[in-house]
């Protein structure tokens, strides 16, 4: 009788420590008491303000953590491709997620246009230059346009079609100052290291006590601003990365797109 106590205790006791102890997620990982799972996102920098905002109200509701990486859409796809540990990518253009979607390294389920955006041209808060359209940067007293690198960064992808189709390019190109992204153009236009930048309008307004937007891209001057998002095809926690793909289509993360200026995708 008293083995058969002792053996009750002990299973008992066993349960109570499993019920306790670690716990285990999705991917297998133990994690200790309190702790959470982790969640990578990997977006435009344009994206920055709106989607650490919306992490705020996610972190909560989702019982996660989250680690984000904020940068060019094009260092982000090569981050990607060579395996960086990412579980959603949103990305500036549909450029960087249509070639990770030809090599299978995103979501062809879960991915969707969530939002657009404009291309403006911007000058420092202070400054004397009379520039109402594109063109006008060809005036001699602009001896500095910042733009973000055209090989690699959506809106350097948008301005060179932008200047392009306006057929100033080449004369542009001998302005340009190439930065690695669209918040470091801003920064110099910010700084008043360039006479004036492209950038996106979401960014300007950021900015909007520092700079000017003195114009808008022409209509029908680039392809539309899109921002698709994609859950990463290797994704090892696919039902959390699943449910903040969900998230960002909620009213509250809409409510936070559209007070940065971005146009959300119905």
């Amino acid at each position: 009788m008293k083995n058969k106590l002792l053996s009750l205790s002990l299973i008992m006791l066993a349960l109570i420590l499993v019920a306790c102890g670690d716990k285990t997620s999705e991917s297998g990982k133990e994690l200790e008491e309190g702790e959470r799972e982790q969640i990578y996102i990997s977006a435009a920098a344009s994206l920055t303000d709106a989607v650490d905002e919306i992490i705020e109200l996610a972190e909560d509701e989702l019982k996660v953590e989250f680690i984000t990486n904020y940068g060019s859409s094009g260092a982000l796809q090569t981050q990607i491709e060579e395996g960086a540990p990412v579980d959603i990518f949103m990305s500036a253009g549909e450029k960087q997620m249509d070639a990770l979607e030809e090599k299978g390294l995103v979501s062809s389920e879960f991915r969707e246009t969530m939002l657009e955006n404009e291309v403006v041209l911007i000058t420092p808060k202070n400054s004397d230059l009379s520039l109402n359209v594109f063109e006008d940067v060809l005036k001699d007293d602009v001896e500095k346009i910042a733009i973000s690198d055209p090989s690699s960064v959506p809106v350097g992808q948008y301005s060179e079609e932008i200047f392009t189709n306006l057929g100033i390019w080449d004369e542009v190109k001998a302005k340009m100052v190439q930065s690695q992204d669209v918040r470091q153009s801003l920064d110099w236009v910010v700084s008043g290291n360039v006479d004036c930048g492209t950038v996106y309008k979401t960014d300007a307004l950021i900015e909007e006590e520092n700079v000017n937007i003195v114009a808008k891209a022409p209509v029908g001057s680039h392809k539309p601003v899109a921002y698709p998002v994609a859950i990463v095809g290797e994704s090892v926690d696919r039902e959390v990365a699943k449910a903040f793909y969900d998230f960002l289509k909620t009213e509250s993360a809409k409510e936070v797109f559209e007070k940065y200026g971005f146009v959300v995708k119905d």
